[in-house]
């Protein structure tokens, strides 16, 4: 699939922001866990941060496909339920029977 240029640039700008929020929220676990680290470690503690929010983003993920999996057959069926055409004999049962006289 090809994308035009626009598509292209804010695809990379939503990558960047992305990016820049998560190394943000990498910082502000470093500054509430009370580290004081060198550059080094402060890359490593950052890298590993990453590492383990994508771990967890990923089972988070796997947990609600597995709740939508689960739940999708009897939504499924309500919509049936809902949308199946009533069959013709079905109709005739149903319909409260009309008066041939006009009502005033």
């Amino acid at each position: 699939m090809k994308m035009a240029p626009e598509e292209r640039n804010l695809m990379r700008e939503r990558e960047r922001l992305h990016r820049e929020k998560l190394k943000r929220e990498a910082e502000a676990a470093l500054r509430e866990a009370g580290l004081r680290l060198d550059q080094e470690k402060r890359d490593l503690f950052e890298q590993r941060y990453l590492q383990e929010r994508r771990k967890i983003e990923r089972e988070l993920s796997q947990d609600v496909e597995a709740k939508r999996r689960q739940q999708l057959p009897a939504l499924n069926e309500r919509l049936k339920k809902e949308f199946q055409e009533p069959s013709p004999a079905a109709t005739s049962r149903s319909t409260p029977a009309t008066s041939a006289t006009p009502k005033h």
